[in-house]
Formats: structure tokens, C-alpha cells, sequence
């Protein structure tokens, strides 16, 4: 009996032991996220840039309708120009390989998460259906711990939504929030790795569902981990209008193959199989 009851004891002290590095560990992450918070602040402001028009509009031909859905980044919160904005240097890519001006129709807002993805699309016309829309969306996602197979489930509504009006989808998958520098370890590590997460869970409802995909940890991820000073903007979390060009260049092979091109399909990126496609 006395070895069961010091048995006893060591297992409550071990639980009890365990549970208080449980919560030691939750109290550093949240004070961490705090200095986070006040290290980046709002100094960019809620309100991104309206960049929607006809871009190149002295092209011949019917203009190509762009769609953008998604949040702070596929918005282009953070740029002074608004020929800076991923949209818009999504639409010149588009109009100058096509030879046509193109429509950009942005309906990303703000400190979205994916769950915001429906509302965005119940806010166009009812017969709007563009010929391609690109999504970004996630980092919102990871910030406020929403379960990566509910974010992930968000995502492949709005795909399922898109396809099933006949529009071509691109799908810019999570950005690796470990590049985040005011964020403080370990807090910037668990990002980085939840983060990878949603992206592979974004990847996968994607291309199931007939969305070309392209990893942005990988296609431009380096370049914001390597030139941190150049790539961020003002609040050193978003993009500055050099990371919005990268990340537009990095999405633009996948539009134009979802718009019908045939070139290679590039490091990073993804393409839904053929019985996706059919959906």
C-alpha cells in the first residue's frame, strides 16, 4: 500500500508539475503576442489603397476580369501608389503578356480571415463571374488560433463557390509568418510552424478543388527572411511595395495558366488535376 500511495504522489506531482509549465508556457506566448502587438501597432492605418479600374485600358480587346479576395495582403494594405498594390501589378502582368486591359474587381478587406471569404463573395453582383480570382488569405487565421481544418474548410468553400460559376481560381497559399521579425521567439517559431500547416492544408482543399495554388513561403518567402528591411513595409509586417511586387510576380505564371497559357508550370506551384478541373 505505501508504494502504491508513493506511486500516487509521484504521478499527481509529476501532472501537477506538468500542468504548471503548461501555463507558464501559455502566460509567454501571451505576453510575447502583446510585445508583438505593440511593436507593430497600426501605423499603416485599416484602410487599404482602392485600386480597382481598368487597367491598360487602351489595349484592344474585351478587358480580362481580375478578381482579389482575401485579406491585408491581397488588398495591398501598406503601398502609397496604388499601381503598387498586388492587383494592380497582377492586371499589368496580365494585360502586357495578353496584349488586353484587364478589369480589377478587389473585394479583399482589411483583417480578414477565410471564414470572411463568403461574405466577400456574397457582396458582388449576382452574375458577376470573373476569369480569374486569386485568394490570399490565412495569416489572420494563424494570428487568432483559428483551427487549421476550419480556415481550411473556409478556403475551399469560396474555391467550390468560384468554380462552380466557371471562373478560374489561383490560390496564394499562407505567407511563413517565422519571417516576421518584431515577433519575439518562441512565439515566431510556433507561427512559423503553424502557419507551414495552414499553408498545406490550404494547398490540399485547393487543388482538390480546382485551384492552381502557389506557395508563397516558397516562391517569395526567401526573399523576405533575406532583405527583411526592403520587403516590409513601415509596420516591418506588411509588404512594401518591393515585397507586393514580388508577390505578384510570384503568383502571376499560375494566373496566366489558369487563364489558358501553357508554359511550364514553375518551381513552387501547382497545378489541379484534370478531374478537378471537370468539377
Amino acid at each position: 500500500m505505501r508504494g502504491l500511495r508513493t506511486a500516487a504522489v509521484i504521478g499527481a506531482s509529476t501532472l501537477v508539475g506538468a500542468a504548471a509549465a503548461v501555463f507558464s508556457m501559455r502566460e509567454l506566448l501571451r505576453r510575447q503576442a502583446a510585445i508583438a502587438r505593440r511593436r507593430i501597432g497600426k501605423p499603416l492605418g485599416e484602410d487599404a489603397l482602392d485600386a480597382d479600374r481598368v487597367w491598360r485600358a487602351k489595349l484592344d480587346g474585351d478587358p480580362v476580369e481580375l478578381l482579389v479576395l482575401g485579406d491585408s495582403i491581397a488588398a495591398g494594405l501598406g503601398v502609397t501608389r496604388r499601381k503598387d498594390t498586388p492587383g494592380a501589378r497582377i492586371s499589368k502582368g496580365i494585360a502586357e503578356t495578353l496584349g488586353r486591359p484587364v478589369r480589377l474587381v478587389t473585394a479583399a478587406k482589411v483583417g480578414s480571415e477565410s471564414s470572411a471569404l463568403a461574405a466577400q463573395l456574397n457582396a458582388l453582383p449576382a452574375r458577376y463571374a470573373p476569369d480569374v480570382a486569386i485568394i490570399i488569405v490565412g495569416g489572420n487565421d494563424v494570428t487568432h488560433r483559428v483551427p487549421v481544418t476550419v480556415a481550411a474548410g473556409h478556403l475551399r468553400a469560396a474555391v467550390d463557390r468560384l468554380r462552380e460559376r466557371g471562373v478560374a481560381v489561383v490560390v496564394g497559399t499562407c505567407p511563413d509568418l517565422g519571417a516576421l521579425r518584431p515577433v519575439p521567439q518562441p512565439l515566431r517559431s510556433l507561427g512559423s510552424r503553424q502557419s507551414r500547416q495552414l499553408a498545406d492544408a490550404q494547398a490540399e482543399a485547393a487543388l482538390a478543388a480546382g485551384a492552381h495554388v502557389v506557395s508563397l513561403r516558397r516562391v517569395v518567402g526567401p526573399f523576405f527572411i533575406s532583405q527583411p528591411d526592403e520587403m516590409f513595409s513601415l509596420d516591418r509586417f506588411h509588404p512594401s511595395a518591393l515585397g507586393y511586387r514580388r508577390t505578384a510576380d510570384a503568383l502571376l505564371p499560375s494566373v496566366l495558366l489558369a487563364l489558358g497559357g501553357d508554359g511550364p508550370v514553375p518551381d513552387g506551384h501547382a497545378v489541379p488535376a484534370a478531374s478537378a478541373l471537370a468539377l
